[in-house]
């Protein structure tokens, strides 16, 4: 597991959040050097002019300039072309230029605060996390084949996040992106009508549907009345052309219903554009509420396969993220996703000798050290 987030070993110059992109070559231009920052390899001369420099602790010289730190072992990993954000000594990884898996938080808060959060709500002012993003998109190369948002709710940004879209339509306009949202605020026709106009070519919705029961839905995401705003959500996007994906996390409180959610899916939302069935990441929430929601996915192999077998059956495009190849049947195997974000992808010892492990999904690093299926049956 890569982290993303820590503290510099010593630092100094300016304590105000700065993005800095960070370069490992010594003969760049020094009329573009300003704006970067220079990642030192080893203890040896630093090349002049540019606006930070990020040295590993066994650097002796400190450059005379405005921002330098000291990195941490944890942050070896970063790389030519990645981006960090550097706030009083504090580093938060933002772009990981050779990675296909970077999403931006977008806010911390939520009008949901369902049982298995992976990223419990905090109802906090971060208003600066979307003026951050904004930045980022500035300095994110227009060849980046793949983008992710993420929260919280990022429909609670409302026009801020209209703006951020608009925006990365205009500086990265052959960027595939995802955006992850709860959908409740899609059902708002002018909130629809404005995220339809931005007319982006290649972005998708990630909406949760937990049930076809409104009442077990509501349970689920603890909000009242979100089932009927969610699916509202669903319409109005299709309705005005615009790519969804709706989003099922297979827990305890999910997996009766889903035979009942696959059948309502086929009759009723045949016209998205994927469905993904999705295991559980053991963090956040989840891990609080480990009783409530674990459920071994070799338990529910049946359950699953028959919601595959009836959305395929219906021409529903369906995947499966976040499940080892193992645990699927033969049939669903065939929809699995290797899906996992790299920096927390992890395989336990049972997976050493799996001779289809470059295909299979893993595990969260979460779910590594705390709760998985102990039917692990690795091919041979």
């Amino acid at each position: 597991m890569l982290t993303l987030n820590g503290k510099a070993l010593a630092w100094g110059g300016s304590a105000e959040r700065t993005l800095w992109k960070l370069t490992s070559n010594p003969a760049l231009p020094v009329v573009l050097r300003e704006k970067m920052a220079f990642l030192q390899r080893g203890n040896g001369p630093l090349p002049q002019g540019f606006g930070a420099y990020i040295l590993p602790p066994e650097q002796q010289g400190i450059p005379p300039c405005a921002h330098w730190l000291h990195l941490p072992p944890d942050f070896a990993y970063l790389a030519e072309g990645d981006i960090i954000s550097v706030n009083a000594g504090r580093i938060r990884t933002l772009w990981r230029q050779n990675s296909p898996h970077n999403a931006v938080l977008l806010t911390e808060r939520c009008d949901n605060n369902c049982v298995m959060c992976s990223q419990p709500p905090k109802n906090i002012e971060d208003h600066w996390l979307v003026a951050e993003a904004m930045d980022l998109v500035r300095m994110i190369p227009p060849s980046a084949p793949v983008l992710g948002f993420t929260g919280g709710e990022p429909a609670l940004l409302g026009q801020r996040l209209i703006d951020l879209l608009a925006l990365t339509r205009a500086r990265l306009p052959t960027t595939a992106v995802h955006l992850l949202s709860n959908g409740r605020g899609f059902a708002d026709p002018a909130f629809s009508d404005a995220y339809a106009a931005i007319q982006h070519p290649d972005l998708m919705v990630g909406i949760p549907l937990y049930a076809a029961d409104p009442a077990q839905h509501d349970y689920i995401v603890q909000a009242r009345g979100a089932f009927d705003q969610t699916v509202r959500g669903i319409l109005a996007l299709k309705e005005r052309g615009q790519r969804v994906e709706v989003r099922v996390v297979l827990h305890r409180q999910t997996i009766e219903g889903l035979p009942a959610l696959a059948q309502f899916i086929a009759r009723n939302l045949q016209f998205i554009d994927q469905v993904a069935l999705m295991g559980l990441e053991v963090t956040g929430f989840a891990r609080a509420n480990l009783d409530q929601v674990w459920i071994d996915p070799a338990d529910y192999r049946p359950t699953l396969e028959n919601a595959v077998a009836l959305l395929r059956d219906y021409q529903v495009p369906v995947r499966i993220y976040n499940h080892p190849l193992c645990l699927l049947g033969e049939m669903a195997a065939q929809y699995s996703v290797k899906s996992i974000s790299d920096w927390k992808n992890e395989y336990v010892a049972e997976c050493a000798a799996c001779t289809r492990r470059q295909d299979c999904g893993g595990f969260f690093s979460s779910g590594a050290r705390y709760r998985y299926s102990p039917s692990l049956r690795p091919f041979l």
